[in-house]
């Protein structure tokens, strides 16, 4: 289901950060059994897989990103030890006008992962930069288009400023995250929890 080769053989960037982009990462003859199974999101925002009904295709995918191989791989290429480190997994299925503005993620992540399940993206917004600058869009070192089966991981460090320009509709992505400990899952869990009860209370308020 992955090409965990093709991320091999794909040389990691550092600058302004370590990132690496991987095309087609998730095989083609799987996409559309994944793209059935997703789960279906009609709100935006950032979504625990816990609080999701998807089919077997999609939980294939989930087994594979949290497994030994791509764990493996990662380490190989960033050349970090996630041993005994746990993951965090959410899951996007839709875009608001508010999303993409400029951050960098928090210090208890060390390794963010995002898989786009997209089809060919046409859009101008949506587009992930990856920047060289905390307040510039446009000063971009890549950027990604969020086109089926894409893989883009990059090291969280303190400039891993990233960001996109805006875009409303479906946009699909799948991220992991390892973090420094499992006080970290329990409460970014917890915050997704109650964003999604805030969202069901009132649907036109913006939330993280």
């Amino acid at each position: 289901m992955l090409d965990v080769a093709a991320l091999a053989r794909t040389p990691l960037q550092r600058d302004p950060f370590p990132y690496v982009i991987v095309p087609a990462f998730v095989r083609a003859s799987a996409l559309e059994a994944i793209h059935a199974a997703y789960p279906k999101i009609e709100r935006a925002g950032s979504f625990p897989v816990e609080e999701l009904t998807f089919g077997p295709a999609f939980q294939s995918l989930l087994r594979a990103v949290e497994g030994p191989a791509f764990r493996r791989a990662i380490e190989q290429k960033f050349g970090i030890d996630l041993s005994g480190r746990p993951t965090m997994v959410t899951v996007r299925g839709q875009a608001r006008l508010g999303d993409g503005k400029i951050h960098s993620d928090s210090k208890t992540k060390l390794i963010t992962v995002l898989i786009y399940m997209n089809g060919q993206w046409e859009a101008k917004g949506g587009r992930l930069r990856l920047l060289r600058s905390p307040d510039d869009l446009n000063d971009v070192a890549a950027e990604v288009p969020p086109d089926a089966g894409t893989l883009l991981a990059f090291k969280v460090t303190g400039n891993s400023w990233h960001g996109h320009e805006p875009f409303q509709g479906q946009r699909r992505a799948i991220q992991l995250n390892w973090v420094t400990d499992e006080s970290v899952v329990r409460r970014e869990h917890s915050r997704h929890r109650l964003s999604a009860k805030l969202k069901r209370l009132n649907p036109f308020a913006r939330y993280a």
